[in-house]
């Protein structure tokens, strides 16, 4: 890559602009990593191509054929036959489906066996798409017996993170009494307007205690 500028090397191009704003020549090159001692990585890149057939005769091609390629040793034709196959695989298997909640009771048979019981009090957020399917679940604090201090910067910095569209707000009272306090339904309350500035919609507030919870939407309080 000594004959290209920086801001032209695949690898600072891809930072840049993206891997869909690179060549195919150039997503080889990252691929393949380094160039030899005769060739640039970008060159090892046109080669392999070039004896393929194209980008689409790449994943017929076998290990004998790559390292046909001059410059091309086992590690970087290995390198190329996998980064083909992890491709083929993404096309081939369907990913699971995303769990859906469509009630609070779905919301607290998800979070009670992973959070109910802890010692130490934690908040966290489930962060949802348009359709309440579960994005991801995140501890965002984690406190004291009886206290975990949550920011609404930190919660909606995990929700934009994940483009969430809604997100479900819980944490863990270890006494075993999740009746909420009036610092819970204060933060409820800042959080919720919080969300409304973000356009991330918070749709329930979970107190969990060991097998009992409360839900703010289920009592009517959100």
């Amino acid at each position: 890559m000594k004959t290209l500028s920086v801001h032209d090397r695949p690898r600072e191009k891809l930072l840049r602009l993206g891997a869909a704003g690179l060549g195919d020549n150039e997503l080889v090159a990252i691929v393949v990593g380094s160039g030899s001692r005769r060739n640039s990585a970008l060159a090892l890149a046109n080669e392999i191509l070039d004896t393929a057939g194209g980008l689409h005769g790449i994943p017929r091609a076998r290990m004998d054929d790559l390292r046909r390629v001059d410059g091309m040793g086992a590690a970087k034709a290995a390198q190329v036959l996998a980064a083909v196959e992890l491709g083929r695989r993404t096309l081939l298997r369907c990913p699971p489906a995303r769990l859906q909640f469509v009630s609070p009771g779905d919301v607290a048979r998800y979070l009670l066996p992973q959070f109910g019981a802890r010692p130490v009090e934690q908040f966290g957020v489930m962060m949802l798409d348009t359709k309440h399917r579960l994005l991801r679940t995140s501890v965002v604090s984690v406190g004291t017996l009886d206290s975990s201090p949550a920011h609404p910067r930190e919660i909606f910095r995990e929700a934009a993170s994940a483009c969430a569209a809604a997100v479900v707000l819980f944490h863990n009272h270890p006494s075993g009494d999740p009746t909420p306090s009036r610092d819970d339904v204060e933060l409820t309350r800042r959080l919720v307007q919080a969300g409304e500035i973000m356009g991330i919609d918070v749709i329930d507030h979970m107190i969990l205690a060991d097998t009992r919870y409360f839900s703010f939407r289920e009592a009517g309080r959100l």
